[in-house]
């Protein structure tokens, strides 16, 4: 296929998602770790990712890890004080083509996979946006419903406690983020599901749809009857079942299709 040909089918499916998203009621959205590389958050496990780069951030991504071992906790904190996590990160435009899409009426359902708060301070009503793996800007105890601001235990840890506990119950603090061996929040997978039935066209956005159990909420729109509209830079599992696949730079396109 030649760069021409590409570039005019490339264009007919943006004409197609464009159609489709028109004539759209409910759009519900998934997104993943991919709309937020344009704003300098880089994945987890590539080349240049935060887990290969620092094999001890993963391990304390590890919820048995992390409640285990005083060391782990104690690193995690302090590499967090040393530089608050993505502090200086702003939202690109495929953060606000989503807000654009909330603008119009359109938006049903905002459901992320990333930690990032970027689509709130987009202009995503938070009330729309679905956190399924949690966030990294704010910290809860694991022993009770105690939570705050991240910054509000980073001056601790900066004014000297290298494993800073709850001061309600005296438990475990850890970024309110899903880690690995901990469960989704029930109420939140539950409105997810929902969403995506609810929805005429499911957006799937910058998410490789390889992670259970949220990916299935992509069979879960298609069964109900949505369209299905994928937007990510490399293949997924579900671009055969898709209306529309645009392997594009999400910042890009996303614009341009809403």
């Amino acid at each position: 296929m030649d760069a021409e040909t590409d570039s005019t089918q490339g264009a007919d499916s943006r004409d197609a998602a464009r159609l489709i998203l028109g004539e759209a009621t409910a759009v519900t959205v998934l997104t993943g770790a991919g709309i937020s590389t344009d704003s300098g958050i880089p994945d987890f496990r590539g080349p240049n990712g935060v887990w290969t780069k620092d094999p001890a951030a993963e391990k304390a991504s590890n919820i048995q890890f992390y409640i285990s071992d005083p060391e782990v906790r104690k690193a995690n904190w302090e590499r967090r004080a040393s530089g608050e996590l993505w502090a200086d990160v702003e939202p690109n435009d495929g953060h606000r083509a989503l807000v654009t899409l909330e603008q119009l009426g359109k938006l049903h359902t905002l459901i992320t996979q990333n930690v990032d708060e970027l689509h709130q301070r987009a202009g995503s009503s938070p009330d729309k946006v679905v956190e399924i793996h949690g966030t990294t800007r704010k910290v809860g105890c694991l022993d009770c419903d105690w939570r705050a601001e991240m910054h509000v235990v980073l001056d601790r840890v900066r004014a000297g406690e290298d494993d800073p506990h709850c001061e309600v119950c005296g438990g475990i603090l850890k970024s309110a983020t899903i880690s690995f061996g901990q469960s989704l929040i029930a109420a939140d997978l539950r409105r997810a599901e929902v969403a995506a039935a609810e929805c005429d066209v499911f957006l799937a956005v910058g998410s490789s749809l390889g992670v259970y159990p949220i990916n299935e909420s992509v069979a879960i729109a298609k069964n109900s009857g949505a369209a299905l509209i994928i937007v990510n830079m490399e293949p997924t599992p579900y671009d055969r079942y898709a209306d529309v696949v645009l392997h594009e730079s999400i910042s890009e396109v996303l614009p341009q299709i809403v």
